[in-house]
């Protein structure tokens, strides 16, 4: 039988249900169980397949804008409780959704295009994210989320931990906190097979290591970083809690849309006057955003809502980051690397344009419509820019699934 949902996204009360269903049906081998409540009060659940000692711990949801892992998670599940030899000496652990509050936000379960997406986009300030506030906020004002995470390591104590992440537009990339030998090559095979392209210079692993195309590891902490500006810092986040019981942690990436302009190693003919280039773009689309916010603050009134931190936040980074672009040479000079910060820096100010557009919305501000002009535009030239075709979910799927299962094996491996 399956429990999961097919052509769309699930919600989290879908998944929590198919993870019910699982429960039930293999009472014997499956335990779901709530592990910590959110901000909001709503519950954390983790579904645990198998008995095994040693542990895999698969976290979704993190990012609520990234909706692949829950189906991610539940075809996982299945193939665990189908597939004997994978728990005969491991046992598998899955968080359902690290941040139900963030995901009731995201409202775009069944997008046509970029602009649907971007539409119902919501992505939380870094404080507020479960595995990135650790990064920049004090051990005594953690959120929840991030305590229930945490905790579910400490008591699993995994050796390898898998968090499903998910790009908009561009390719597939793996970051390891340590190196997995072998696991490039099954990562490649199944991008290839299932038409995905691998990107290979990302721009969230700018300057880091390759262990093969498109699978990066970790910088050891105290390392130069390439965005110096940037507030957090992945080195900090719950990806290294694993290691205080000798796991790693690896973050699979997988596209919604692809772009095969990401995996070109070609060298850039000049990609410093590029970088230059996409700064300045970055400093004039946000500062269009920031105008728009500017004239409406005025007539928003109360406490910022989600929505609205979530906005600034993004807009605070710019003036930094267009300084780490401009000013330093490029730590990767192909064609791949520029594109994917070229993508980047859409992604900012667009971002925070969608939420912004969605609070002036919420309140029918005059403001709203020639806000809702600049994301379609920005939306439609991020799209053919990149030629953006649209992976089949069940594609999404099988290559982050293939991916976590390849993982979990050479990891085990490289452990023995």
């Amino acid at each position: 039988m399956s429990h999961l949902p097919e052509l769309r996204y699930p919600s989290v009360t879908e998944i929590v249900s198919s993870a019910w269903a699982l429960a039930a049906h293999r009472p014997d081998l499956c335990v779901l169980r709530q592990v910590g409540a959110s901000r909001a009060g709503r519950p954390l659940h983790l579904l645990s397949v198998g008995h095994a000692r040693r542990a895999v711990l698969v976290v979704a949801g993190a990012h609520a804008n990234e909706p692949t892992g829950g189906s991610t998670l539940l075809s996982l599940a299945e193939r665990v409780l189908r597939q004997r030899e994978l728990r005969r000496d491991t046992s598998w652990h899955f968080l359902l959704c690290a941040d139900p509050d963030g995901a009731i936000l995201h409202v775009t379960p069944a997008p046509r295009t970029l602009l649907d997406y971007h539409l119902g986009f919501f992505r939380p300030a870094g404080p507020e994210q479960p595995e990135w506030s650790p990064s920049v906020l004090p051990p005594d004002r953690l959120p929840p989320e991030t305590r229930a995470l945490t905790g579910v390591i400490d008591e699993l104590r995994p050796y390898l931990q898998v968090t499903l992440h998910g790009t908009d537009l561009g390719g597939s990339w793996v970051q390891l906190t340590k190196d997995i030998p072998g696991l490039a090559e099954p990562f490649a095979k199944s991008a290839a097979e299932l038409h995905i392209p691998v990107e290979t210079a990302a721009s969230d692993a700018a300057g880091w290591p390759a262990s093969g195309p498109g699978v990066h590891v970790m910088p050891a902490p105290g390392s130069d970083t390439a965005y110096p500006s940037m507030p957090d810092d992945a080195r900090h986040s719950t990806w290294y809690h694993a290691h205080r019981y000798g796991g790693l942690t690896a973050v699979v990436e997988v596209p919604m849309w692809a772009s095969d302009l990401v995996d070109d190693p070609a060298p850039h003919p000049a990609p410093a006057a590029a970088m230059r280039r996409l700064a300045h773009r970055l400093r004039t689309d946000a500062f269009q955003v920031e105008a728009v916010l500017g004239r409406a603050l005025p007539r928003l009134s109360g406490p910022d809502g989600p929505l609205l931190r979530a906005a600034k936040w993004a807009l605070d980074l710019v003036p930094g980051l267009a300084a780490d672009w401009s000013q330093a040479p490029p730590v990767d000079t192909t064609m791949a690397y520029v594109g994917s910060v070229d993508a980047f820096g859409r992604r900012i100010p667009l971002r925070a344009a969608s939420m912004l557009l969605r609070v002036l919305q919420e309140v029918d501000d005059r403001e709203a419509p020639r806000l809702e002009q600049l994301v379609a535009g920005w939306s439609d030239a991020f799209a053919e820019r990149f030629r953006a075709r649209w992976v089949p979910l069940e594609n999404q799927v099988e290559h982050q699934a293939r991916t976590v299962m390849a993982a979990a094996r050479h990891a085990r491996d490289t452990a023995a």
